[in-house]
């Protein structure tokens, strides 16, 4: 048994039973809400492992709810979608989720997935010491950001991609081997999600007044992480 808690956010009730039945078979704990404003308030009381986001919703889309949860929980997101359109894919990895299935899917499929994410966000950050630089510490097993001393939130994938690239200065990645690392080689969407999350990054760093961009474009390959330019 996992002991683990997932949350199911799903307007259809056949859906929500269904994903109920096969996690629980698993060993899941599972929670369910039949609206994207019940979710939230869930999400707003219980800490939860992994949580199961419909697109299609009436009150609020997935989108709308993924753009709010980010503030209550750094828990996973897998999205489920019925729009098998890369651009819809790609909104929801931008926005923060961490992972997709396009409706219909095989349960193996999915429990698979929801497997992958928990175990990566139980990983991500175990044993490692703290990544310091110039205004910049990351603290990897609390998976806290500093920026001039003060706290700075990041979605769990901007979080670990910041992470990956502090581990390895200087080091160029290309799109493709990040999209590998954050999601795995199941991944089947486009690499320009890597540009959304580097984005947001530089967006908050910037926002934070850290004085200098720590990842940088390696044109014709990818990005890099460089502080070899900051004052002390």
């Amino acid at each position: 048994m996992t002991n683990r808690k997932v949350l199911v956010i799903d307007d259809e009730w056949n859906m929500r039973n269904l994903l109920r039945i096969y996690l629980r078979k698993e060993g899941y704990e599972v929670t369910e809400a039949a609206s994207g404003r019940e979710g939230l308030e869930r999400i707003g009381s219980t800490s939860f492992d992994l949580i199961l986001l419909d697109v299609m919703m009436p009150d609020q889309d997935g989108w709308q709810v993924m753009e709010k949860l980010r503030a209550l929980t750094a828990a996973p997101v897998l999205m489920l979608t019925a729009r098998a359109e890369t651009k819809d894919k790609v909104q929801g990895l931008g926005l923060g989720a961490d992972d997709y299935v396009t409706k219909p899917f095989e349960p193996e499929e999915l429990i698979a997935r929801v497997h992958a994410l928990i175990r990566r966000s139980a990983l991500t950050g175990a044993d490692l010491p703290k990544l310091e630089f110039p205004g910049l510490v990351i603290y990897p097993e609390s998976r806290q950001v500093l920026i001039h001393g003060r706290t700075v939130d990041f979605t769990p994938k901007e979080f670990d991609m910041l992470t990956v690239f502090a581990q390895n200065p200087q080091r160029a990645y290309t799109r493709e081997t990040l999209v590998e690392l954050m999601w795995g080689n199941d991944y089947q969407g486009e690499t320009r999600v890597i540009d959304f999350h580097v984005k947001n990054i530089r967006e908050k760093v910037q926002k934070a007044g850290l004085a200098y961009n720590p990842i940088q474009t390696v044109w014709g390959v990818g990005y890099k992480f460089d502080a070899a330019g900051a004052s002390v």
